[in-house]
């Protein structure tokens, strides 16, 4: 029997779980943001400021796609929170499909009901 162990160290492995990818494209009226991984203390600002400069544009609708979130803790929630606080009067963020972990977190929190959630 032959065993391969990794030669990764645990840090290495922690910072490749806890990875998040991130597309921002825009198709006419829309510009969609689909976050793929874990969204955490490590890298909620990098969201924040990329939702902060599709606001700054006249995209219609900002349509954020959680469906491949598979974590999200306190500091997602908040700039989630932040982002649906702006785009409020203007109705323009949707935050599509989250996963069945990223939803369970936002109702436990008491914030699904405050956030605009569609899919």
């Amino acid at each position: 029997m032959h065993i391969e162990m990794a030669t990764e160290s645990r840090a290495e492995q922690i910072v490749r779980v806890a990875q998040l990818s991130m597309t921002s494209e825009r198709d006419g009226d829309i510009h969609a943001l689909s976050l793929t991984g874990e969204i955490d203390l490590a890298n909620a600002e990098d969201v924040d400021r990329e939702l902060r400069r599709i606001e700054e544009t006249d995209a219609a609708v900002i349509l954020v796609d959680l469906t491949g979130v598979s974590f999200i803790d306190s500091t997602a929630i908040k700039v989630l929170i932040g982002a649906a606080a702006r785009s409020q009067s203007a109705n323009r963020l949707l935050l599509d499909s989250p996963s069945p972990a990223v939803l369970r977190v936002l109702r436990i929190a008491g914030v699904a009901d405050l956030l605009p959630l569609v899919g």
